[in-house]
């Protein structure tokens, strides 16, 4: 279904087609955001987190109900973006209907930019009762250099 067929002609209804999963005609080429993209966005949105900043470290706390800590993929992307992702998945027990379903399945991830300070060497991550806390430690700031210079008389 194109609803440009309906008369209607505006990038916004586009960008509608392409996260409603219309099938798109081939010939046709947008520049919109890709489904993949738009699945990532909304994978990101959906995953609460709070970032703590101490002295010595930052703390991410992530909300990770229901999920074992092998499930989570915690990586640190280009030397400064730190990344958490997996996928819960839908207990399915033979003869139970969900009457409300309210955590969300499928895949989540959120990226988190790195602060210039952050050793990405000592990242570390632990999952327990359904919280995951990857700790980044700070880098010690270079202690300041004093160098004198002698003056020559001229």
């Amino acid at each position: 279904m194109d609803l440009r067929n309906l008369g209607f002609d505006s990038r916004l209804f586009g960008i509608l087609e392409d996260m409603l999963d219309f099938p798109e005609e081939p010939e046709k080429s947008r520049s919109n955001p890709s489904r993949a993209y738009v699945c990532d966005a909304k994978a990101m949105a959906a995953t609460p987190a709070d970032v703590v900043e101490y002295p010595s470290s930052y703390i991410f706390v992530v909300d990770m109900p229901g999920i074992k800590a092998s499930e989570i993929k915690v990586q640190v992307e280009n030397d400064n973006v730190l990344v958490v992702s997996g996928e819960r998945k839908r207990q399915k027990e033979e003869g139970a209907k969900y009457l409300s379903m309210e955590w969300r399945t499928g895949k989540f991830m959120r990226k988190f930019a790195l602060p210039d300070n952050a050793n990405v060497e000592t990242v570390a991550a632990a999952c327990q009762d359904g919280v995951l806390r990857v700790t980044v430690k700070k880098v010690r700031p270079p202690e300041p250099r004093t160098k004198t210079i002698e003056v020559e008389a001229g």
